[in-house]
């Protein structure tokens, strides 16, 4: 903005009054002592007045500065207080069954996924014929997996429970179509977490992530990521999806679900 035109915005809005007042002063003051039309008294009240309007000008930004400092704090707090469980932590996969219809690259893992495979049979279906590809976790039925699930959820005498999910869970699969677009692998231990990746590779990709609990019925706790807003939990849970695929055994037709 040009220097005139900041000049009247100031002073038709009351900004930096007091530097305008402190030039002024200093100009005349300046002027009256070099032509010498002021004894020497008078001019050195009107400097330390000029250095004290000076000091006073100095305030206001400290002020300002403190004023936004504690704001921001507040903010802070407020935001704090808003970032309650509830904000990240639900009991449903948002969006699941439109973004399962139409990803590219979709990998699931879990315990025995028997649920989540049940629910979104159809929709693996449409995206399988579409070309998808898919992979899946899930905790190995031939090893002692199953024994260290029920331990887990406080059920340490029916190891059978799991065991029967699983195998639900390959039923299911195994009546998918383009067979040649899914793989199985067994994991010799029980995931920590569940995970839902759709296009993980992709900007738009996105990671559910589910938490597991100590029982056997009800919802478990869950939370979303995407690779923009979340970008290193994304990438850390991205990861811990390819760990666990190298170290899980193949399923064979020997499971009940071929290559």
């Amino acid at each position: 903005m040009p220097p005139l035109r900041r000049l009247r915005s100031d002073l038709g809005s009351g900004k930096n009054l007091e530097i305008y007042v402190t030039t002024v002063i200093a100009l005349v003051v300046g002027v009256l002592g070099v032509v010498g039309v002021v004894k020497g008294e008078i001019l050195a009240a009107a400097t330390l007045a000029t250095l004290a309007l000076l000091a006073v000008s100095a305030l206001g930004p400290k002020h300002q500065v403190a004023d936004l400092e504690a704001r921001v704090a507040e903010l802070n707090a407020l935001v704090r207080d808003r970032l309650a469980g509830e904000t990240f932590l639900t009991t449903r996969k948002e969006g699941l069954e439109q973004r399962v219809a139409r990803t590219g690259d979709l990998r699931l893992a879990g315990v025995t996924l028997s649920r989540t495979i049940r629910a979104h049979v159809a929709d693996l279906h449409k995206a399988l014929e579409r070309g998808a590809s898919l992979k899946v976790l899930v905790i190995d039925p031939a090893g002692t997996a199953p024994e260290e699930a029920a331990r887990r959820s406080t059920i340490p005498e029916q190891t059978d429970v799991f065991t029967h999910r699983v195998k639900s869970t390959l039923y299911l699969l195994r009546d998918l179509p383009r067979r040649d677009r899914v793989e199985v692998r067994f994991l010799p231990f029980v995931p920590a977490f569940g995970l839902v990746l759709l296009d993980p590779g992709d900007d738009d990709g996105i990671i559910h992530v589910e938490l597991g609990t100590h029982s056997t019925a009800g919802r478990d706790p869950v939370f979303t990521l995407t690779p923009r807003r979340d970008h290193f939990w994304y990438g850390h849970f991205m990861a811990e999806f390819d760990r666990m695929w190298e170290v899980a055994r193949p399923a064979t037709a020997a499971d009940g679900l071929g290559d």
